[in-house]
């Protein structure tokens, strides 16, 4: 089956936005393929450690946001750039890559995270 990279971009955003407001297992059981490789070092490997994750966010952050700012996509993998902020206003630049099955399931996930530095040597964004 060909890779559906419109549809594994809507998934992917989907996927990140279900478990991030509160719902990782609905989240696992919509996205996942039969296996979850997680490259995060602070989520334990499997659909389990996501699940318990963002189930921790939840409780302890109820209030933090997300906004997508760009999903790019090839083949069969999926990039998102994020802007979030947490409880105590702290921002953070994230990018998370999601590679999709056969099936267009996700199966496999790394990330990375920075805070939004108050100054910066350029006027840029980082956005």
């Amino acid at each position: 089956m060909p890779m559906n990279i419109d549809q594994n971009k809507k998934n992917a955003i989907a996927f990140y936005k279900t478990a991030y407001h509160g719902d990782p297992k609905s989240a696992i059981e919509k996205y996942v393929g039969k296996e979850y490789i997680q490259h995060n070092p602070d989520v334990a490997n499997g659909t389990q450690g996501f699940i318990d994750y963002f189930n921790r966010m939840q409780n302890e952050y109820p209030k933090k946001s997300i906004e997508f700012v760009r999903c790019i996509a090839e083949g069969n993998l999926v990039a998102l750039h994020t802007h979030q902020t947490w409880p105590g206003n702290d921002q953070y630049v994230t990018m998370d890559f999601f590679r999709f099955d056969e099936n267009g399931k996700i199966c496999e996930h790394w990330d990375s995270i920075q805070k939004i530095p108050e100054i910066s040597a350029n006027p840029n964004t980082m956005y």
